[in-house]
């Protein structure tokens, strides 16, 4: 069940997969090349797709972006506050589907990336926190999206002083267990 939209005439919540779809997503990423043994060694675990997801605003890209309620919630403070501190903290990605997951890999591969090299960047489907609809993509304006360049900041100095409080954690450091790359714009509300 999704709540309804947070703002007037925002557009309706994207689609989950159910049960079946899910399944037929994750074999068609295991088709795609995903190792069978991923999750145990990358440390990571399957993670389900919400059942309500609110809308949070656009992103950079002018796409509807989603968040379960109290992430929503826990994001919008931590993006007013950032304001108030006159750190503008821009949205590149909120929730994923495991289908949307899929097309981003096959995006990959179509560009010429083998799947070594997508996995040392991007969750396989059904393992991107993602898909829990409580992780942001973060950027700020004057600096490029996705980049490691956000580690040098004012929004990434912000966060990493202020975002636990609002109940964010930066997923994957530098040296991380799961064999991510260093991704400072990757935050996931854990409350």
């Amino acid at each position: 069940m999704n709540y309804p939209p947070s703002l007037p005439g925002s557009p309706l919540p994207p689609a989950t997969a159910d049960r079946e779809q899910r399944r037929r997503l994750l074999a068609h990423a295991r088709d795609l090349g995903i190792p069978p043994d991923y999750g145990r060694e990358r440390r990571l675990r399957q993670i389900a797709e919400p059942r309500a997801l609110r809308f949070v605003g656009f992103d950079i890209h002018e796409r509807p972006q989603w968040l379960t309620p109290r992430a929503a919630a826990a994001w919008l403070r931590m993006r007013q506050a950032a304001a108030a501190g006159q750190v503008e903290l821009q949205l590149v990605s909120a929730f994923r589907s495991v289908e949307y997951q899929v097309g981003l890999i096959e995006r990959k591969m179509a560009r010429g990336l083998d799947m070594a090299q997508i996995l040392a960047v991007s969750a396989a489907p059904g393992y991107s926190e993602h898909h829990s609809g409580r992780a942001v993509d973060i950027t700020t304006p004057g600096f490029a999206a996705l980049e490691e360049e956000f580690e040098q900041s004012p929004a990434f100095r912000w966060l990493a002083h202020h975002a636990a409080a609002f109940g964010f954690a930066l997923s994957f450091p530098r040296g991380n267990p799961h064999r991510i790359a260093y991704e400072p714009w990757h935050w996931c509300w854990h409350r």
